[in-house]
């Protein structure tokens, strides 16, 4: 199950919100999105996480926890589909 994870500190790296979420299952992969013109991140990243129970979890346990003074909103991300 993918999971968006926002408000996250700009200061945040890869590793440690791979490590943050891996507490509660495998993580497949793991992305925060950065500001193509100065590299910097925006704020905002996907987890993949193989079980969907795992997820739900990581979903349930981590939506409002602070880090480094700002509270992280989490969920599932959304699908797109093309006709």
């Amino acid at each position: 199950m993918k999971i968006l994870i926002r408000n996250l500190p700009r200061t945040l790296l890869e590793n440690s919100l791979k490590e943050l979420f891996e507490a509660y299952g495998e993580v497949q992969s793991c992305t925060i999105v950065l500001d193509k013109t100065s590299g910097e991140s925006k704020g905002f990243g996907f987890i993949e996480i193989a079980k969907v129970g795992d997820a739900k979890a990581a979903i349930q346990s981590l939506n409002g926890k602070p880090i480094n003074g700002n509270k992280i909103r989490v969920k599932k991300a959304e699908t797109t589909k093309n006709a």
